[in-house]
């Protein structure tokens, strides 16, 4: 067969590869299906060419050069490794050579087979794409909660009050523990698992410093998978519910009297003189699961690229995750181009804004500030080389919102019937900015990412609403209305609220 003609049947092979035991996973309807999906996904068939597929730590310096799969630097997955010879952060790298055996429509057709299905692993939004994360990973050693495949939708009403046609919210939020963290937690337990298999000496328990969302995240799918979790959290600085959670799941948790910088401090040095496993993002195992978020949502696009994409930023690893996905699939042929990224961030906490706005010349840790987003209040964040890779590589821009303006743009965007964090509410700010200033266009289509539940954050809606918020007007606040037990009282009530109603 020639390379043409087998290039023309990569898409029908992609679908059925993995049909040869049914598309489930199974063997075929109708026959037995004894077993767990664990068991039947033993007898599916692999890639031909799966075997080749390989990925490895670099140092992030290579990334910048611009050949990282031949860095002389190198490391195995499988070491329990956070830095590089010169302290630098590591990266995971793909063998490019060898994902490029398979073209591109191979890969949108086998993609997008896995979507919707209890197939395992392939359920999970991100392991539907195990082969541009982790493909070397046994099947076996996976946990997952089938974490990712959140729902990309059109925000008619808050882009109709920006005159825009083609807003939409990519809401990672929606996810077992409340918020986009899940994506990259089970590909690093699910690693954790194998080297607690192959290495147990080498790894006891995971730890992580967190402003809520990470610890939740980590303590559940450690909870899943047996591990046990230590979290150091600053105290008094996240919500009840952030809290409730890693407590739930039976994780050590630290009440740190420090902040989110303080507390990444001290789990660093816990880490290098103990068996406990960096859960942060300056381990880049996280990004892997996270970057599949792009990819995503070039596939809810029909593999069409987005003009923008705002995503809110803090320690800056999802920002660059989010390029690492997009980057895959221009690489590999999957899109025609790359969008343009925007990092906001909230006005206390904002030294990546800083640092754009002196034209990357110079960048400053900060003392960041209180902020309602407080997943994103970090002065000094581990990926800041990250970001400004992503952001330069892209011709993007930072935006940054104040307290007022965050929790205004919340409030409207749960007006039009979304519920937001004040993370979203961030990156909902700099999109009203970016119109206003006429940068985004109203045609241009672009993807606001939603970080975490708004049920997370409830304290803050309710201070909004009863406007006991000091120096902030709350323009959007809706309080409920006292009213009388008696129909004469409910109907004035009515009709002083909706005016035209007869």
């Amino acid at each position: 067969m020639t390379s043409q003609a087998r290039r023309a049947t990569e898409p029908l092979k992609a679908a059925t590869v993995e049909a040869k035991v049914d598309q489930d996973g199974d063997a075929p309807r109708g026959l037995d299906r004894q077993g767990s999906i664990r068991d039947r996904a033993h007898k599916r068939a692999p890639l031909d060419k799966g075997h080749l597929f390989r990925a490895k730590y670099v140092p992030f310096k290579s990334v910048l050069e611009g050949d990282p799969w031949n860095s002389e630097e190198s490391y195995s997955l499988d070491e329990v490794v956070y830095r590089a010879k010169d302290g630098g952060l590591l990266d995971v790298v793909h063998d490019m050579d060898a994902l490029k055996q398979y073209g591109p429509e191979y890969w949108r057709a086998l993609f997008d087979s896995r979507v919707g299905r209890t197939t395992w692993p392939f359920g999970s939004g991100v392991w539907s794409k195990k082969e541009w994360v982790l493909p070397q990973i046994e099947d076996d050693y996976i946990k997952s909660m089938f974490e990712g495949n959140s729902n990309l939708f059109w925000a008619e009403g808050f882009g109709r009050q920006l005159g825009m046609s083609d807003m939409w919210v990519k809401n990672c939020g929606i996810s077992h523990t409340g918020s986009f963290k899940d994506l990259g937690m089970t590909v690093l337990v699910s690693q954790v698992n194998r080297l607690r298999s192959i290495k147990p000496d080498a790894v006891q328990a995971v730890g992580c410093a967190s402003t809520g969302d990470t610890s939740a995240a980590l303590s559940a799918y450690c909870a899943h998978a047996g591990i046990p979790s230590i979290v150091f959290l600053p105290a008094d600085k996240i919500s009840l519910a952030q809290l409730v959670q890693p407590i739930a799941n039976g994780a050590l948790v630290l009440s740190i009297d420090t902040d989110f910088d303080g507390c990444m401090k001290l789990v660093k040095e816990v880490t290098s003189v103990s068996p406990i496993y960096l859960a942060n993002s300056m381990n880049s195992l996280r990004l892997e699961g996270q970057k599949t978020a792009a990819i995503e949502i070039c596939q809810q696009f029909d593999w069409e690229v987005p003009d923008w994409v705002i995503i809110p930023g803090g320690n800056l690893g999802n920002i660059y995750a989010f390029y690492k996905g997009f980057k895959m699939c221009y690489d590999l042929g999957l899109t025609d181009r790359m969008p343009r990224l925007v990092c906001a961030q909230a006005q206390n906490a904002n030294p990546l804004y800083l640092a754009y706005k002196k034209g990357w010349e110079h960048f400053e840790p900060v003392k960041a500030k209180t902020t309602f987003a407080s997943a994103i209040q970090i002065g000094d964040p581990v990926s800041i080389d990250r970001a400004v890779l992503a952001l330069t590589a892209t011709d993007g821009i930072v935006e940054e919102a104040s307290e007022e303006e965050l929790m205004d743009a919340s409030a409207r965007g749960d007006l039009t019937g979304m519920f937001n964090c004040p993370h979203t509410g961030v990156a909902l700010a700099a999109l009203i900015k970016l119109r206003e200033r006429g940068v985004i266009a109203a045609s241009d289509r672009t993807v606001v990412v939603s970080t975490a539940s708004g049920l997370k954050f409830a304290n803050s809606k309710v201070a909004y609403h009863s406007r006991e918020i000091e120096g902030m007007k709350c323009q959007y606040a809706n309080q409920p209305t006292p009213v009388k037990n008696d129909l004469g009282s409910v109907m004035d009530a009515i009709h002083a609220k909706f005016s035209a109603m007869k």
